[in-house]
């Protein structure tokens, strides 16, 4: 049975939001160095170039997701993340494919991503959504081997 999924624009500074958050980023730094965690603090997420979702099941947040907008050249896919107790539901499946339509409906036609290597989850749901694997882009350091770059046309 398929679990009921609801995602809504949030704004990242909300309670809920921001506990998502704070679990992302020591999960993130739990598996990382200071210098390959590339992460956008609750103020970048609340610029107007960021389309920032949460995801809901029951009334209870599970789930977020947020893209950039780069001049409309390219969307960058940020702070994916979803509570380990919800994983496997199709939770981020259904944020990515939002966050997808979202950017194409704003005539953004490319998303980018960048991940890590030891995110396994994160990587099968990317490459299952049709993203392949590019050099690096934007203020990464495209040599850290700890990187995952990826991209997918949204035409």
């Amino acid at each position: 049975m398929k679990t009921k999924v609801t995602v809504n624009k949030a704004d990242p500074a909300s309670k809920e939001a921001r506990a998502l958050i704070t679990q992302l980023d020591a999960y993130l730094n739990s598996l990382y160095p200071a210098e390959s965690n590339y992460l956008l603090s609750v103020e970048a997420l609340q610029q107007p170039n960021v389309t920032f979702l949460t995801a809901q099941i029951g009334g209870k947040t599970v789930g977020c997701g947020a893209y950039v907008d780069h001049d409309r050249e390219y969307a960058e896919i940020k702070r994916m993340f979803v509570l380990p107790a919800f994983r496997g539901r199709g939770i981020g499946q259904c944020l990515l494919e939002d966050l997808e339509s979202r950017a194409r409906s704003s005539g953004i036609n490319l998303a980018r991503l960048e991940t890590g290597i030891y995110q396994k989850e994160a990587l099968g749901l990317y490459a299952r959504a049709g993203y392949k694997h590019r050099g690096g882009f934007g203020d990464y350091h495209a040599d850290d081997p700890l990187c995952v770059f990826m991209e997918k046309s949204l035409i």
